[in-house]
């Protein structure tokens, strides 16, 4: 089978979008599944307004057309709702082919933190986007109940996994920040919430690691935090296993890769109780969520290591992989035949 992934998120972006598309396509080598890509990096581009590391495609709907046309896929699966999407989505309507689609990103959420936009204006819109396709894959149930209750239908289950032989608790080394060290790793933006754990009144150390928009007024902000940037694979590793509780204060992420890459790392995880923290470790067992955030991470302090690693166990790249086929199967009119 060949699959094109229609994304407008792509490298040299580093996010959740981008990080599962590249985990997602080594996974269903197995599989005998073939992916391609449609992303912006083809094509001329000009920056996202108020988030110019985000490039977004400057093409026609005409173009889009001829590319997916001679890719020859199976199926075609629109991973955002930026231009390429759209563009995607008008030439599958048009020519009556079957295509699938996934939700990432809060959308309604993000552009309300930027612009006066009501959220409901957004939601509407991205319903009518995703319910046009065969199926809508979303990372957990907290989020499928949400847009549920909006009037998004045909959801679809599809978690997320982690590479437990790299995110592992044995690359836990000393550090030179005064302990205990509390961090947060991703995009350094406004919707991540930062200034809910920058503000927070906690004993020890604040590392942030990750690069974004507001990067360099948080560290004029905030002085006495240690802001790493962007950091390789292999040095998270090790930065995740040294921490002694991981804080996540996004309120609109729709599910956290980092927070089962912590978890892996045998890092406790302290959150709000919001769509993915409360799906992953809402039952206490890995982490602690509180609305207040600060109680949450010194609950988190006390929770066994060993336990917040089982809780990642159950997140697999594999399970990942078969959610995503059995989706595109199903809007392909197949019976499940693929084997790993």
């Amino acid at each position: 089978m060949r699959i094109l992934m229609v994304t407008d998120a792509w490298r040299p972006q580093v996010n959740g979008v981008v990080h599962t598309l590249e985990r997602l396509t080594e996974t269903l080598k197995s599989f005998d599944v073939q992916v391609d890509f449609l992303t912006p990096n083809i094509f001329r581009t000009l920056p996202l307004p108020t988030y110019p590391d985000i490039r977004l495609a400057l093409t026609t709907p005409r173009h889009v057309a001829r590319l997916i046309d001679q890719r020859k896929a199976d199926h075609v699966h629109i991973v955002t709702e930026g231009p390429l999407g759209i563009m995607a989505r008008r030439y599958c309507r048009k020519t009556g082919r079957p295509f699938t689609t996934s939700y990432h990103t809060r959308f309604p959420e993000y552009l309300s933190a930027r612009l006066p936009v009501p959220e409901s204006w957004a939601y509407n819109w991205l319903r009518d986007f995703h319910n046009s396709g065969q199926g809508t894959l979303v990372a957990t149930q907290s989020l499928a109940d949400d847009l549920a209750s909006r009037g998004f239908n045909k959801l679809r289950p599809w978690t997320r996994g982690v590479d437990i032989d790299h995110f592992r608790p044995d690359k836990r080394k000393d550090t030179n920040f005064p302990r205990p060290v509390f961090l947060c790793v991703g995009r350094v933006a406004i919707e991540k919430n930062l200034t809910a754990f920058l503000d927070l009144d906690l004993p020890g150390s604040k590392v942030v690691v990750g690069e974004g928009p507001e990067l360099a007024k948080l560290k004029a902000r905030y002085p006495n935090a240690h802001f790493l940037g962007h950091r390789p694979n292999d040095e998270l590793a090790e930065i995740y296993a040294s921490a002694d509780v991981f804080v996540f204060p996004s309120r609109t992420d729709t599910f956290g890769n980092v927070i089962i890459e912590a978890l892996a790392s045998g890092t406790p995880v302290a959150a709000y109780p919001v769509t993915g923290p409360i799906d992953i470790v809402g039952d206490g067992i890995g982490g602690a969520v509180s609305e207040d955030l600060r109680e949450a991470a010194l609950a988190a302090l006390h929770i066994d290591r060993a336990e917040a690693r089982q809780r990642a166990m159950r997140y697999s790249w594999k399970a990942c992989a078969e959610m995503f086929l059995d989706v595109v199967e199903e809007a392909l009119g197949m019976p499940r035949t693929l084997a790993a």
